[in-house]
């Protein structure tokens, strides 16, 4: 078997409307066409894979706390130009970061529903 690559990353959440204000206003990822599955979610274009957010049913009120971010959890990373200007943005937004690396060109952020995301400087 042989696989042409990625197509989409899926990530749980428990509030769509929540996580639709970090992945589009603060990553500002732009929102694609998803079909009607009967549940809650949102798809979105990062380069050339997308990424597939599902509300997991009857969990908006869940109050579990968020993992902290590690390169050690799974994780999503996005490709960015420069890591010392996001890591400024994304500490604005009120988010802990943990950058890796002498440079600090790896840096890690827990989403709203403790999914890490990683953001690189390629």
């Amino acid at each position: 078997m042989k696989t042409r690559g990625a197509h989409h990353v899926s990530l749980p959440v428990r509030d769509l409307s929540r996580s639709r204000v970090f992945y589009e206003d603060l990553l500002g990822l732009t929102q694609i066409e998803r079909p009607d599955f009967g549940i809650a979610g949102a798809w979105y274009q990062a380069g050339t894979v997308q990424l597939h957010l599902i509300e997991v049913p009857g969990s908006r009120d869940a109050e579990e706390p968020a993992p902290s971010a590690s390169p050690l959890s799974h994780h999503l990373a996005f490709e960015v130009e420069e890591a010392a200007t996001v890591k400024r943005e994304l500490e604005a937004a009120g988010l802990d970061v943990m950058a890796i690396g002498p440079a600090a060109k790896q840096l890690f952020v827990p989403d709203p529903d403790g999914n890490t995301i990683e953001f690189i400087e390629t």
